[in-house]
């Protein structure tokens, strides 16, 4: 392998004016891969660092806005315009993820910044996009999850929809949004073209709907057609067994994907007929006879504990996870050894676990995460730098 002296996004000046998680999480992507980030927040800090006043509300902050600069704006007053005028100068990308039509109101739109910065990448992201009939809409994780299919697909079939645990559509629409950065930086390298770019969260969370999608289609039309929460079985009912089972200290998930995989499950459960029965010989089979798999692995799940259960279907190479809380999470030895989770002494909360990016390149090491800083701890020293010292100490 070959050394690499520098990372990805090396020279790359990103000006952050993003909030919440959406956008901070893509420029935290862009960040941990090189760029210099300058986040600029509002009098005050932006919504989610004054969420810190409830307890451990803080923490998210931390996670996303780590290897950023921070200084504070007011971009409604003129000084405050103009020291942004002055950042764009020199940056590559602007990112913000305000609701559609705010920054044109504040005289930032990317028509005006792009004249200013020809080869500046405008990227924006919403709930529901910028042109369509709910770009109005007032977006949050939950009222995407809510319009976007994804309450209606979770939870068990005789129970009220509910909300996925993760904020899923902030994140994929983050993903989607760094995706669509890198996309754009490429082009500019070919082109000289420098582009606006857009992405709605309802948009990035379609496609992973997509069982449950294939589900309803294959069953249009169907008088008594299956509900569409599955709870813990597949999304579109179309494996078997796929479940999470009781054991004697919790749970633990299994799958079987094909025929290896449920003769695998058969032996280690010293079942070996069922894998012979022709109730179960098949995937078709199994998935007609789900309610009844399912018994039959819970009713040998339930007498052991979750490590002897995983450590048993490991040894047969079936697939299995035991279903693991929080604090087992933040300890995870797979992800604390790869360096994806890394323990770090935040000036303000103390010792903290928080992720690096999942995005790893070969023959540079992970770029050290700094803990975000207080709001606007940077605005003195960011600001001379772009306007003199004068003027970035009045702003500042």
């Amino acid at each position: 392998m070959i050394a690499v002296s520098h990372q990805p996004l090396d020279g790359i000046t990103v000006i952050d004016l993003s909030q919440i998680y959406n956008g901070p999480y893509a420029t935290f992507l862009m960040a941990a891969a090189g760029a210099r980030v300058i986040k600029v927040e509002p009098p005050g800090g932006e919504p989610l660092r004054r969420r810190g006043v409830v307890g451990g509300a803080a923490l998210p902050f931390a996670m996303l806005n780590g290897c950023k600069e921070s200084i504070v704006l007011d971009l409604k007053s003129e000084a405050g315009k103009a020291a942004l005028f002055a950042l764009i100068e020199g940056a590559d990308v602007i990112v913000e993820n305000y609701a559609p039509g705010t920054m044109d109101r504040l005289g930032l739109s990317a028509a005006v910044l792009q004249a200013r910065n020809p080869r500046l990448i405008y990227a924006s992201s919403s709930g529901f996009g910028s042109d369509g009939p709910y770009k109005s809409y007032p977006a949050m994780d939950l009222t995407v999850q809510a319009m976007a299919g994804v309450m209606h697909t979770t939870g068990f079939p005789d129970r009220p929809p509910v909300k996925a645990g993760p904020a899923l559509c902030d994140f994929f629409a983050g993903i989607h949004l760094y995706g669509a950065i890198a996309t754009a930086l490429y082009d500019r390298e070919r082109t000289g073209v420098a582009r606006k770019l857009e992405v709605a969260m309802q948009d990035a969370v379609y496609a992973s709907l997509s069982s449950s999608l294939g589900m309803h289609w294959g069953t249009l039309g169907q008088e008594n057609p299956p509900p569409p929460r599955t709870g813990n079985r597949h999304g579109g009912l179309a494996e078997a067994p796929y479940n999470v089972y009781p054991t004697t200290d919790g749970h633990i998930a299994i799958i079987c994907v094909g025929e290896v995989h449920w003769r695998a499950l058969t032996t280690a459960m010293g079942r070996t007929d069922l894998s012979e029965d022709p109730r179960y010989t098949s995937l078709k089979a199994r998935v007609a006879a789900m309610d009844e798999v399912d018994a039959l692995v819970s009713g040998w799940t339930s007498t052991r504990t979750k490590d002897e259960v995983f450590t048993t279907l490991m040894a047969h190479k079936v697939a299995c996870a035991p279903v693991r809380t929080l604090d087992e999470v933040t300890h995870d030895p797979n992800m604390h050894a790869r360096g994806a989770l890394q323990w770090q002494d935040h000036p303000d909360l103390g010792r903290i676990v928080v992720q690096h990016s999942p995005l790893r390149y070969a023959g540079v090491p992970l770029r050290k995460l700094e803990p975000s800083r207080a709001l606007g701890a940077d605005t003195e020293q960011v600001l001379a730098g772009v306007m003199g010292p004068a003027q970035g100490t009045s702003i500042g």
